[in-house]
């Protein structure tokens, strides 16, 4: 099942992956090693490999893997939350044994699974991928050992604590009243075009980072901008905070960072958005994305567009 695709409204965007139907994290189960050995053998566990896939059935769900399948205890599992009373977990591969022949990938799973697992997954990605780039301490080189069901880097020789990092980025839809900036990168593929986005620097606000992004990237001045949402983006940690935007009408021009940026009238993006696979021209960001409900946002908002 497809993730669902509301129309935005004027208040804010929705329709992309891993924003919705969240596990409750259940913070104070984290310490009480007793509470998470009782729920393990009822518990879901998803099963990543070193590829960061799930362990999937034969039709490419999420395979349905309880605690007393794989023994023991959460051992080494992260503790992901809780779900109507049952506990979920996510276990490395390599520390269990069980293999299964099929695998998703979380792009895939993104616009296959619903909602609630596919935020699961991604969750569970990105905890082993800080886990997997925090296993000696940056302090001081010592051993870190992961406590608080998988939640703190503990270090064996000076005591530092350590936590999951999260990486904010902002991601805008520039208009300049009545068309849209869009850039691409060298590397997507021919025709994928996208807004604009780039991560938060010290000592400034969003709103600072949207005008200091936009003209780095494509030489537009912004005039002013507004928040409309966010998506966790787990490839690999970061959080995409989407704005809308107002600019003046600038050429755009591109430096090492993009390969092409260019202003898109409504009709384009209008044709675009109704683009089925393999056509040519205007290609957009998936549906997985906030990239494209911020698209969708403004073509909704602009012109009165219906899709």
């Amino acid at each position: 099942m497809a993730p669902s695709n509301h129309a935005p409204s004027d208040a804010g965007i929705s329709g992309f992956a891993f924003a919705g139907d969240p596990l409750d994290r259940a913070d104070a189960l984290r310490n009480d090693a007793d509470a998470l050995f009782r729920l393990w053998p009822q518990a879901r566990v998803i099963v990543l490999d070193r590829q960061a896939e799930a362990f999937a059935d034969e039709a490419g769900q999420l395979a349905v893997i309880h605690g007393h399948t794989l023994g023991g205890g959460p051992g080494t599992a992260i503790f992901l939350g809780l779900r109507d009373e049952q506990a979920w977990f996510g276990v490395e591969a390599d520390t269990v044994a069980l293999d299964l022949p099929h695998r998703c990938d979380l792009r895939k799973a993104a616009a296959q699974w619903p909602d609630f697992e596919a935020g699961v997954f991604a969750l569970a990605r990105a905890m082993f991928h800080w886990r997997s780039r925090n296993r000696h301490c940056g302090l001081c080189g010592g051993e870190i050992e992961f406590r608080r069901a998988g939640y703190q880097g503990h270090c064996l020789q000076c005591a530092a604590e350590h936590y999951p990092r999260v990486d904010p980025a902002v991601i805008v839809a520039v208009s300049d009243g009545e068309r849209l900036l869009l850039g691409r990168q060298r590397s997507w593929p021919a025709g994928r075009y996208s807004v604009l986005a780039g991560f938060v620097e010290p000592g400034e606000t969003l709103e600072q980072t949207v005008a200091r992004e936009v003209l780095e990237e494509a030489g537009v001045r912004v005039r002013s901008s507004r928040y409309l949402g966010a998506q966790p983006w787990p490839f690999p940690g970061s959080l995409m905070l989407g704005f809308s935007a107002l600019a003046e009408p600038d050429p755009p021009r591109v430096d090492d960072e993009l390969e092409d940026a260019r202003w898109f009238t409504h009709q384009e993006i209008g044709d675009a958005l109704q683009r089925q696979d393999g056509s040519t021209g205007l290609w957009l960001s998936p549906r997985i994305s906030i990239a494209r409900s911020l698209i969708e946002h403004w073509y909704r908002q602009t012109g009165h567009g219906r899709l």
